[in-house]
């Protein structure tokens, strides 16, 4: 994170669907690291948005009576109204049906791919995961079905262009190998590495218009619709200004972080950075990639009825408690399991008797103890819990410097440990002359826990300083 400019990204929601909370997950995380990369004195650039495009889409449209446009402007407006119901601080969001920020970078992108002999056109026959979107081969498959969607591939034949990914094989596997674009975790680096070492295959980067209408036409070749994938990737680039090389393409790119699912790690570990070669543009430094959620040990279906929807969430806990939950109970790099009562207990454990409880005893007995006017007096703090202080900086900064959101917040509830403890044992609410001066140090120790959290959770963050400030004392979160 060496210069002073951060460029993140989430992946771009595929609108077949209203959003559920793993795509939360997504957008929550990407959202910590850009709040606290701005409180590094950063300047931050935070993308997200919708991808529009492709066969489900078409096919989803189809069933409700609607057009593929219809369909996906309600959709990409539930993603948009997500990103203020989670309070995420996107600075931008881009939509791949845009005609006048993405199209432009589509065909650009392509026209260039073309020009340096990196797309070829020719017959093909291949195994078809309309889940995915995507041409499998057999070594893909687990017992004959995409391990991703639990289905049988179709078997399609048609003519299309292909993107010459074989070109790049050994550049790429020196890329990822040398960490020229690191991938966290570990795990997914050898798993990239693990495909390139079977051999990197052609792609196909077009679909016969008579099979999908629904995509931006190649150019000079309208019998073909430029395939969702290609069209998708652009959208790291086409929202900063790629099509007219912008300033803020300039400045920004390339990405500091690309926040992604495991699903999908193949696209932006091999195809966008065998791509951006091939477009002779900077490789983005990371790809975070975070793993799956499940529902009580299963695995979120509409058919099992059991797909949690993140706004019906936040409206029955509140932003700040969905927030913590999925940052804390979901390790950053790995799957995580989602249950109400595993909810119900992090909330009122952490929050309303960890947190809530300690911030109501500071501001109860700095009352009691009148060691506050209409503000609270800095004082400076004794060597004890300065020393705690530190320690809990270093911890913390390296965590999220590690990626391990988890291990932030771990660190901060340790130190809300911490302060309860020393309350206990120094017996604080006692009216002595001492008690005053220590409950200070308290109270700026909490205002240190209240900058720690302001990524994860802005708003408590915030309500937590007014409090120390005024005296007024309003519950942070009213146990369930």
């Amino acid at each position: 994170m060496g210069q002073n400019k951060f460029y993140i990204t989430t992946s771009i929601a595929y609108t077949n669907a209203p959003p559920h909370i793993g795509f939360a997950l997504e957008l929550i995380q990407a959202d910590v690291l850009a709040r606290y990369n701005r409180l590094q004195k950063k300047e931050v650039y935070f993308l997200t948005g919708t991808d529009e495009h492709g066969s489900k889409v078409e096919k989803a449209a189809r069933e409700q009576n609607l057009t593929p446009q219809e369909f996906v402007d309600q959709i990409a407006q539930k993603f948009l109204e997500l990103t203020k119901v989670l309070n995420v601080s996107n600075d931008d969001f881009i939509r791949t049906t845009d005609q006048t920020r993405h199209l432009p970078a589509v065909r650009k992108v392509w026209q260039k791919l073309h020009e340096n002999g990196d797309l070829y056109k020719q017959k093909y026959k291949g195994l078809y995961c309309s889940g995915c979107e995507a041409f499998l081969t057999e070594k893909d498959l687990v017992d004959g079905k995409c391990p991703n969607h639990h289905i049988k591939p179709q078997v399609v034949e048609e003519e299309n262009y292909f993107f010459r990914l074989s070109k790049y094989q050994e550049k790429l596997k020196s890329i990822v190998e040398n960490e020229e674009i690191k991938i966290i975790p570990e795990e997914r680096k050898r798993e990239v590495l693990s495909f390139i070492d079977q051999g990197l295959k052609d792609v196909s980067f077009s679909r016969s218009k008579e099979k999908l209408n629904w995509g931006f036409p190649v150019p000079d070749d309208d019998s073909q619709v430029i395939y969702v994938w290609c069209d998708a990737l652009t959208n790291y680039i086409s929202a900063l200004g790629y099509a007219d090389n912008s300033e803020l393409f300039q400045k920004f790119w390339p990405a500091d972080v690309h926040c992604i699912g495991k699903d999908i790690l193949r696209f932006h570990a091999i195809y966008w950075p065998a791509m951006l070669l091939s477009l002779d543009l900077p490789l983005p430094k990371t790809i975070l990639v975070h793993g799956f959620i499940t529902v009580e040990g299963q695995k979120m279906s509409k058919s099992l009825g059991n797909v949690i929807d993140p706004f019906e969430l936040v409206e029955k806990y509140g932003q700040d408690a969905v927030r913590y939950y999925l940052l804390r109970e979901i390790p950053t790099t790995k799957d995580g399991d989602f249950s109400y009562s595993k909810f119900e207990k992090r909330y009122n454990d952490d929050l309303a008797k960890g947190l809530g409880n300690l911030v109501a005893r500071v501001v109860g007995i700095t009352r009691k103890l009148k060691t506050q006017n209409s503000k609270l007096k800095t004082t400076t703090q004794n060597a004890k819990l300065q020393n705690i202080v530190k320690i809990a900086q270093r911890k913390y900064h390296r965590a999220i410097k590690e990626f391990k959101l988890n291990e932030a917040l771990i660190v901060i509830w340790e130190l809300i440990g911490f302060c309860d403890k020393y309350i206990e044992e120094k017996r604080l609410w006692e009216e002595k002359e001492e008690n005053r001066r220590e409950i200070e140090n308290v109270a700026e120790t909490i205002k240190e826990i209240a900058s720690f959290l302001e990524p994860f959770l802005p708003k408590t963050s915030e309500k937590i300083v007014k409090q120390l400030e005024t005296g007024n004392l309003i519950p942070l979160f009213p146990r369930l």
